[in-house]
């Protein structure tokens, strides 16, 4: 399947039924009057965020979605078919942007989540609802409202609890792939990942999502390299996992390249809680990592870790230091939604 996070779609809601112009024609029924009946509702769109998606693929094949009309209204004050709607179902954590792609209209970030895109046109009235003590045989209905036509913007950020950033060949794939059933390229040349990759991983009977994304390279906020549209995809993480190539010859400009790209990008990733580690450290001697490690901490890295993905060398620390900041934003989202933890009660019993 192909990976696709931006695509653009043109939609319509349905246009309501007309109202009928009618009148009771019965044999022995004399000024029947009027009994011309309502149109019927126009389709809504909606969006909606559904489970078993990480693409957005399926609307680049189909672009244009539009409801049904509603029918109008028939005699006997019958009244005219409601048009079906029709339900965009996109990923979890799909972000719907207007069509200059500025304004965020809605950000389904939450499983379930549904968004009205575009309400259906009412139904005109029939002239049944004309008829007063005046003019009870009127000869005028209502046209039924027209649907909207909007086009919009799909934009996926995934959801990750872990980000992992780095220069390309700094082994953030391989790490993914060590920690995880996540089965992500992995060669000997730069840029082997070309799109983000998802990994379940867990620790400490603990289980949290990491994203892997492309490498970043000097100026990717200018669109050098494949540039830094993928950082999207690390916004919503809780931390983010710095990887650093130990076996390179320029490590703190390796270092000072992520952070200014971060800087750069904005959007609150500068001061998202980071883990910074010392990748590749199974080709080096202790004396190396040591000196390394330094550096790195003299430049401005806080608590570097040593790790190597290969031999999985301090993988488990690595992990353990990530737990806490993902359990902590847990908390946080079920303390701001009212769901608090059944162990945390103090009659410890479960309520819905």
């Amino acid at each position: 399947m192909k990976f696709l996070d931006l695509c653009k779609v043109h939609i319509r809601s349905g246009a309501g039924g007309n109202g009928a112009i009618a009148f009771r024609r019965e044999k022995y029924i004399e000024f029947g009057g009027p009994d011309g009946g309502d149109g019927g509702t126009g389709g809504s769109v909606w969006a909606e965020a559904v489970d078993g998606l990480n693409t957005l693929i399926d609307f680049r094949y189909q672009q244009h979605w539009f409801a049904k009309n509603g029918q109008g209204g028939a005699g006997r004050n019958r009244t005219g078919k409601d048009g079906d709607d029709i339900v965009l179902k996109v990923p979890v954590g799909t972000e719907i942007l207007d069509e200059e792609g500025d304004e965020v209209i809605a950000d389904l970030d939450r499983l379930g989540d549904r968004v009205l895109l575009a309400r259906g046109g009412n139904g005109g009235w029939g002239n049944l609802r004309f008829k007063t003590s005046t003019n009870q045989a009127p000869r005028r209905a209502n046209p039924g409202q027209p649907g909207v036509e909007r086009t919009l913007w799909l934009r996926l950020k995934l959801i990750a609890d872990v980000g992992l950033l780095g220069l390309p060949n700094a082994g953030k794939s391989t790490f993914l792939a060590a920690t995880s059933n996540a089965r992500p390229k992995i060669a000997d040349y730069p840029f082997t990942t070309l799109h983000p990759n998802l990994g379940v991983v867990g620790v400490d009977n603990t289980e949290f999502v990491v994203a892997d994304i492309p490498g970043l390279i000097e100026g990717a906020h200018e669109g050098r390299g494949l540039g830094d549209v993928f950082l999207g995809h690390v916004e919503r993480s809780a931390v983010l996992l710095h990887l650093i190539d130990g076996t390179s010859g320029s490590l703190i400009e390796d270092y000072r390249t992520i952070i200014g790209e971060l800087d750069a990008y904005g959007a609150g990733l500068a001061e998202k809680p980071r883990v910074t580690v010392l990748n590749k450290v199974d080709a080096l001697d202790a004396e190396e990592r040591a000196f390394l490690r330094d550096e790195l901490q003299a430049a401005g890295a806080r608590d570097v870790m040593l790790m190597s993905g290969v031999t999985k060398e301090g993988v488990t620390q690595v992990l353990r230091a990530l737990r806490g900041p993902v359990e902590a934003r847990r908390t946080a989202d079920r303390a701001a939604l009212g769901d608090e933890d059944p162990e945390d009660r103090e009659d410890g019993a479960w309520r819905p």
